[in-house]
């Protein structure tokens, strides 16, 4: 099978419509379109079905069934995800430098497959769990934990899950977008639509999981509940592979990391070189694509000429254009940072705030709500509050801003971060009340006191998850669209892996006292006054970063275009909560 164009007859082809999967240039009529991006959204579906059946009940395995800490559960959940969503910049690297979206796709999309149907086994067979435990003992500490034995194929199983979910996360929007040339109106449009379709999907995905699978999970079996995911992820392969000939395929462009790694590298090469008394001297000053400037000028070493090395070995000098497309990246780095304590806030509700929920009322009648299916209420208001800022937020601000944007994306993702902040006021004074109605009343309170939290973080997201995408998408180098989504994904990463960080700090500190099993014996309640009072810091440092950012200049557009790009502007907005898009 040939993915790529075999001659340089071909490239040209390429670039614009694809070529099909004999490597001959794509006739439309035969590839791409609705029946191929089609095929590949059942992909996305798939793994919004495993990764959010998985994170949102998880911790009440952990803490339920194999009677580990609350401490090291969070953990446990917050360090998959975490790494799931770092291990994005692996599959859009190897995707972009050797393989193309659609092999990358099928290769991760088989390891998920692969690692959901050990979690099945590692969840079914009694070997890896220790003994029940009942309340009382629980209360006393008295259960037994499961040993480093039994964890072990529980934690191959959820990594594999996570290198899986990485490489399919930063591949199948970007493949599915392949399948329409944007060249062409009538196409351009469609890729629109498909954008629509894909975050439709994503959403459909994750109420599926955290509302059935997640009621299979806590009353029919976790098994039932991982083997149809697994069940899922294994037809989403087949379908994938099966609609192979009605794909169209992109060349692999070259990975940006490389041009990255290559100027730091020749930086530090060449760190004791003077610099030329004219910046024209640099390689490639006159043909530069991005004008030269003078911040972070030690990077401009990377593009000094020598007389140990030519402007035909590449790996040898630098140009000027890959130094400032750097440059750019880097400039990116202060907002990435203030843009981690969101997702390190967002975590909670993947873990305590599911496990806040296993000691309130979840009944309905005579049904009781599993706790991770709580989780509804944040998709909810995300597709709620996403649909409100399209269209009522978003053109009352252009109304009063006069700008096409309405909000800028640090706008967004200010308002945001104060979402955020409001959710974990809220959250300590839920978990307050919630824990001395036990202690000292004796009685649960309704799990519903919850939905506010869920409400906050949801309509945050929908502000910040925007607002980020949009920011990385637009203030990064042309040709480096991939990688900036790739950088955007490292900031959930690092979220989650703050999150099991803080944790672990808190957990120690308070000598265990914060953060226990049986949430009545803790202080929850402390630990979210915490993260409020981090998020409050963290805003007035977003605040002053943002003040200073100068956004960089976007093309004018003309008049008769306005309507047009305000589309291709809200596919933007409208990727969804793991979507990718590359210009």
């Amino acid at each position: 099978m040939v993915l790529a164009a075999s001659n340089g007859e071909t490239e040209g082809v390429e670039e614009v419509a694809g070529v099909d999967f004999r490597g001959h240039p794509a006739d439309k009529s035969k590839t791409g379109g609705w029946l191929a991006a089609g095929l590949i959204l059942g992909t996305e579906l798939a793994e919004r079905i495993v990764v959010m059946g998985i994170s949102m009940n998880l911790v009440t395995y952990l803490v339920g069934n194999l009677n580990l800490p609350s401490a090291k559960s969070a953990t446990i959940v917050t360090n998959v995800l975490g790494t799931l969503n770092l291990l994005g910049l692996l599959g859009g690297f190897l995707a972009d430098a050797k393989l193309g979206r659609y092999l990358t796709v099928a290769i991760f999309a088989t390891i998920a497959a692969l690692g959901v149907c050990l979690l099945t086994v590692a969840t079914t067979v009694s070997t890896m769990r220790p003994p029940p435990c009942n309340d009382v003992k629980r209360q006393h500490h008295e259960c037994i934990e499961a040993s480093g034995k039994q964890l072990i194929l529980l934690y191959v199983a959820l990594y594999t899950i996570a290198v899986g979910g990485g490489g399919i996360k930063s591949n199948v929007s970007g493949f599915g977008s392949d399948q329409f040339d944007i060249t062409d109106p009538k196409e351009e449009k469609k890729m629109i639509f498909f954008f629509n379709r894909f975050y439709f999907f994503i959403s459909i995905g994750s109420l599926f999981s955290v509302v059935v699978l997640v009621y299979v999970q806590d009353n029919i079996g976790r098994g039932w509940g991982y083997g149809i995911s697994a069940g899922t992820m294994l037809i989403a392969v087949a379908v994938l592979l099966c609609g192979t000939p009605f794909y169209r395929f992109k060349r692999p462009q070259g990975s940006p990391l490389t041009v990255i790694w290559g100027v730091l590298v020749l930086a530090w090469k060449k760190r004791r070189l003077p610099f030329p008394s004219q910046p024209t001297f640099l390689n490639g000053y006159l043909e530069a694509k991005v004008p030269h400037t003078e911040r972070f000028r030690f990077l401009d070493k990377a593009a000094i000429l020598d007389e140990n090395c030519s402007k035909d070995r590449a790996w040898m000098v630098s140009t000027v254009t890959e130094v400032e497309e750097v440059k750019m990246v880097i400039k990116l780095i202060p907002i990435w940072s203030t843009c981690i304590l969101f997702w390190t806030i967002y975590s909670q509700m993947n873990t305590f705030t599911i496990e806040q929920a296993t000691f309130m009322n979840r009944k309905i009648g005579s049904i009781v709500v599993p706790s991770g299916s709580l989780s509804a209420f944040l998709f909810i208001t995300i597709l709620l509050f996403t649909s409100l800022n399209e269209k009522l937020t978003v053109p009352l601000a252009r109304k009063l801003t006069h700008n096409v944007q309405g909000l800028t994306s640090l706008q967004r993702v200010g308002i945001g971060l104060i979402f955020s902040i409001a959710a974990m006021v809220v959250s300590a004074i839920v978990e307050k009340e919630r824990r001395q109605n036990a202690v000292k009343n004796h009685t649960t309170i309704s799990a519903f006191w919850l939905v506010p939290q869920f409400f906050l973080v949801g309509a945050g997201e929908a502000f910040a998850y925007v607002g980020q995408l949009e920011f990385f998408i637009r203030e990064s180098p042309e040709r480096m669209k991939s990688m900036s989504t790739g950088l955007f994904l490292t900031t959930l990463s690092m979220g989650y892996f703050i999150s099991s960080l803080l944790v672990s700090i808190v957990d120690k500190v308070s000598k265990k006292r914060w953060l226990r099993s049986n949430l009545n014996s803790g202080r929850l309640d402390y630990f979210y006054w915490l993260l409020a009072v981090l998020g409050v810091l963290n805003f007035v440092l977003f605040l002053v970063l943002a003040m200073r950012h100068q956004y960089k200049v976007q093309h004018n557009i003309k008049p008769n275009d306005t309507a047009e790009k305000e589309l291709v502007s809200a596919k933007d907005v409208i990727i969804g909560v793991d979507g990718k898009e590359e210009a």
